[in-house]
């Protein structure tokens, strides 16, 4: 894909591009020079559209940011900034939330002055910037995004000159991110629940040309079939190389959603997903099943953990089944195992409506399990419902509860679990392919659809890597405990944190041991129109600065809770500890499956270190096949990458 840039009509903006250069970072045609005192445009348009166009090659946005007219009302002068010019200012009614803010009163900048015939002249320059710039987020910019921004078609012959430049600015524009229509209500519908998947004219097709042109843009693309005995497809598992790069990353919390299966959509897909820095939903990898048996769902869990190299999650989130849960204890015997809380909470409910007390039975284990914050405060409350209730020979509430390890909250809150609880991450949210996938989808259509979602997805992130990158949270406090987290965390992630920090305001600290470093939080809670206080017991180490909670909210979702900050402010904590500031939610970080190459987002010729990486490892694979026929050239190659690597860093 080739970016569009502009010739100039007269000599001395000529001169901003060099026709011979290709800018490797972007594939154009011409390196816009940067600008210099003395250059002149045909118009005020030209200069601010020629600035535009190197700000965004250099990696910064744009903005008009003054103008001045003359008595008889024509503008004189102009100056053109970086779109971070300027002092931002936080709104106090929004004091304990502030919004993102962009300005961070960066110099960069052209003065010009518009002569009588309308040409316009640089008077003065400024290139130093204030912040870092990034070419490979430059579309993100708002002065880029109304052109560049979204799916953008190849050049026609006829919409080139002769070396490859188009004219007077023209860009090539289909639209903004890819608003693709849902699929027609009236597809047919095909499956049936079967040993084998029921595949209608060009499903296998579909499915055979996509795995192809999959593995073509990149050799890590993995599939698997299952066949039975009379080479039929029974199930499908597949996982594109982002995808496994994203599990590299962030692979240590799982969930394998199976509401394609259990819901009304004749579509038999079962996605596992997760979440990245932001708490965005990512794919890990899908699979069509043919059935729901233990058998089927060992295989893809064992096909799984091929296809992640043998590296089980750490945690993993599913519906309630049967099936599925023997097939999990049996592959993956180490990862903590739990059930999606809202399907168990329906189904609770369902099971119950019947029952002559049903309101005061709902409200009643509603407040057992989302209120106990230890598993013997949730076992009384339990006991004591079932016997008040009269429920103690209900035999499916006897077993929900001998399970009550894998789906209470106070029985999980000691494993990390990313903040989720559900498959879906909560009731409010929708199944990972929802908008592409509905009742009626066939193979085929979603095959069609798939690459589509995904690119969806992966603009939703890149945009929030560029709202990290340009704009800033302000602090809503003078401890230096935020800005530590406000310099770390992605915005997202810093909210929560925020919000955390400001519920501060509703904790009261006693100490109770002072030697012991025991500590009790006093917190006022409100629910609707009710107020109750609750205690939680901080201990806190005085050698490491170290505060645990009895809450256990860091351990469940990474974040330090408003009762741990209390008392690290009392005992007077500068800067929170590292092992409170994890790598998952960090905004610094290189992720590697940014670096990945696949087939169904086109950024590669904006991607400037993808593409170092990506010559570089083409490079290293042909060294080490030379290397790896004998021991002697391993260890030659060996040394001298480590050599390299001490170099390098």
């Amino acid at each position: 894909m080739k970016e569009v840039v502009s010739s100039f009509e007269d000599v001395n903006s000529k001169e901003a591009l060099d026709e011979n250069k290709m800018d490797k970072r972007f594939g154009l045609y011409e390196i816009v020079k940067p600008p210099e005192t003395g250059m002149t445009f045909d118009s005020a348009d030209s200069l601010y559209e020629y600035y535009r166009q190197f700000g965004r090659q250099e990696g910064f946005g744009v903005k008009k940011k003054t103008s001045r007219a003359s008595m008889d009302g024509r503008s004189k002068f102009v100056c053109l900034s970086c779109s971070r010019a300027g002092k931002s200012i936080s709104h106090k009614q929004n004091y304990l939330t502030p919004n993102p803010l962009t300005r961070i009163e960066c110099k960069a900048r052209i003065n010009a002055t518009i002569l009588e015939d309308g040409k316009c002249k640089v008077n003065s320059v400024a290139l130093e910037h204030n912040h870092e710039l990034s070419p490979s987020k430059s579309q993100f910019y708002l002065c880029n995004r109304e052109k560049v921004i979204g799916v953008r078609r190849k050049l026609a012959p006829s919409d080139q000159t002769s070396n490859g430049v188009i004219n007077n600015y023209q860009s090539v524009d289909t639209g903004a991110f890819d608003n693709v229509t849902m699929l027609e209500n009236d597809c047919m519908s095909y499956f049936e629940k079967g040993s084998r998947l029921q595949l209608f004219a060009g499903d296998a097709k579909a499915i055979q040309e996509y795995f192809v042109r999959m593995q073509i843009k990149n050799s890590n693309f993995f599939y698997m079939m299952d066949m039975d005995d009379d080479a039929r497809i029974k199930n499908i598992f597949w996982a594109d190389a982002r995808s496994r790069a994203l599990y590299e990353e962030f692979g240590d919390v799982v969930t394998f959603d199976t509401t394609y299966l259990t819901n009304k959509y004749d579509m038999p897909l079962a996605p596992f997903t997760g979440v990245n820095h932001h708490g965005q939903p990512i794919l890990f990898g899908c699979a069509l099943l043919s059935d729901e048996n233990t058998a089927t769902f060992t295989w893809l869990f064992k096909t799984w953990l091929a296809c992640m190299s043998g590296r089980a999650p750490n945690v993993i989130i599913t519906d309630e089944h049967n099936s599925m849960t023997k097939a999990i204890d049996a592959v993956f015997p180490n990862t903590r195992h739990r059930w999606c809380l809202w399907q168990v909470m329906k189904k609770l409910l369902v099971k119950l409506e019947g029952h002559k007390l049903y309101d005061q039975v709902k409200m009643s284990l509603q407040d057992a399990i989302y209120d106990s914050f230890t598993k013997k405060e949730f076992e009384e409350s339990w006991e004591r419902i079932v016997k008040d209730l009269n429920l103690c020979d209900n035999l499916w509430l006897s077993s929900l509860y001998n399970e009550r390890n894998r789906w209470v909250p106070a029985f999980l809150k000691d494993s990390f679990w990313a903040g989720m609880s559900t498959t879906q991450r909560d009731e409010n949210s929708v199944p990972f392919f929802d908008g592409r996938v509905n009742s009626k989808t066939t193979i085929k259509q979603f095959v069609e659809q798939y690459d589509k979602a995904l690119r969806n997805k992966v603009e939703k992130e890149h945009l929030a890597d560029f709202q990290c990158f340009s704009t800033w949270i302000p602090c809503v406090t003078l401890f230096e405990i935020e800005k530590q987290f406000q310099v770390a965390y992605t915005n997202t992630k810093f909210k929560e944190f925020q919000k955390e920090l400001t519920g501060k305001l509703y904790c009261e600290v006693s100490c109770i041991d002072s030697k012991d470093g025991n500590f009790d939080v006093s917190e006022v809670m409100f629910v609707g129109d009710k107020r109750k206080q609750v205690h939680f017991n901080v201990q806190f180490n005085t050698e490491n600065c170290e505060a645990h909670c009895s809450c256990g909210l860091f351990q469940f979702r990474g974040i330090l809770c408003k009762h741990a900050i209390s008392v690290l402010l009392k005992m007077e904590v500068i800067n929170v500890p590292e092992k409170y500031i994890l790598q998952r939610w960090r905004k610094d970080l290189k992720r590697c499956h940014t670096r990945v190459k696949v087939g169904y987002y086109d950024d590669w010729t904006s991607n400037l270190e993808a593409q170092r990486y990506d010559k570089l490892r083409k490079k290293f694979d042909e060294v080490a096949d030379l290397a790896v026929v004998s021991d002697e050239k391993m260890m030659q190659l060996w040394n001298l990458l480590d050599e390299i690597q001490t170099k390098v860093k």
